[in-house]
């Protein structure tokens, strides 16, 4: 699943465009075709299609792991979930084998969402907070601070890994970039948070903020046939190392089971806390 770093390289690559695919702002949109139903979240094809024709793109950002374009009058979420991606396309292209949207602008090109898995979701709103308004923190907002994660993790009683992945406790991490995240700030994925200190806090908040800077600086990770350009997978300290030295002192990563997800750590540099 496209996490905050692959997300927010996404909306870079539709916002500020590339060599080879202009940027989207600006463009007005003649025509929407939904070609799966189930895509749309809300509202309903008929309305979605009848709203969306006149309105210009005004501002592409993110949330947590969704893309957000802000119209003339709507707001449209996308979730990419297991397998979404977003292309600026020719408009008189025939569609792709699993494109589930197509969003058609004046000028003759077109935004394809592409989803292989069918799970992916959009939502055309009045306001982006009606879908994100339960979302926790951004974790590289400068306005939250260490001890405001230390609070939120004094306040809960989870095991650190599935409580990172929970979004409405901090928005935009998934399996990939928590376990990056735990193993640089050497703390054990089954650590309970009301034993995480104020100054190991401290040191995982920082090694989620350099995890995920690096992950955007790399144009995310590449490990699937869904992400585009991404070499953040070749500086992975934990994730799919399983077998393979730590970084730091050398004993193999270990791969368990937590919440139904695999997850890698170091059993030397991340001891559970007795």
């Amino acid at each position: 699943m496209p996490e905050l770093p692959e997300v927010e390289t996404i909306c870079k690559y539709l916002r500020d465009g590339t060599e080879t695919s202009p940027s989207i702002l600006g463009y007005v949109i003649q025509s929407a075709q939904v070609l799966w139903p189930r895509t749309l979240a809300t509202p309903d094809v008929d309305e979605f299609s009848r709203r969306l024709p006149g309105q210009s793109i005004q501002s592409i950002n993110r949330r947590g792991k969704f893309v957000i374009l802000s119209l003339t009058r709507n707001t449209l979420l996308i979730h990419l979930r297991m397998s979404g991606d977003l292309l600026v396309e020719a408009g008189d292209l025939a569609p792709a084998l699993h494109h589930r949207m197509l969003i058609n602008f004046q000028n003759g090109l077109r935004l394809a969402f592409n989803d292989t898995r069918k799970f992916g979701r959009v939502w055309l709103v009045d306001k982006p907070e009606q879908v994100t308004g339960d979302l926790g923190p951004e974790p590289l907002d400068e306005g939250f601070s260490a001890h405001d994660l230390y609070l939120r993790l004094q306040a809960s009683r989870r095991q650190l890994k599935p409580l990172l992945l929970d979004q409405s406790f901090l928005a935009g991490l998934g399996n990939i970039y928590a376990d990056e995240s735990l193993n640089l700030a050497q703390l054990h994925p089954l650590e309970n948070s009301q034993h995480v200190s104020e100054t190991q806090a401290e040191r995982l908040l920082d090694a989620i903020r350099r995890v995920l800077n690096e992950g955007i600086l790399r144009n995310g990770a590449s490990i699937d046939w869904v992400y585009r350009g991404g070499d953040f997978q070749n500086y992975f300290r934990a994730y799919d190392r399983e077998g393979q030295p730590c970084l730091e002192c050398g004993t193999l990563i270990q791969r368990i089971r937590v919440g139904q997800r695999g997850t890698h750590f170091c059993p030397k540099c991340q001891k559970l806390a007795e």
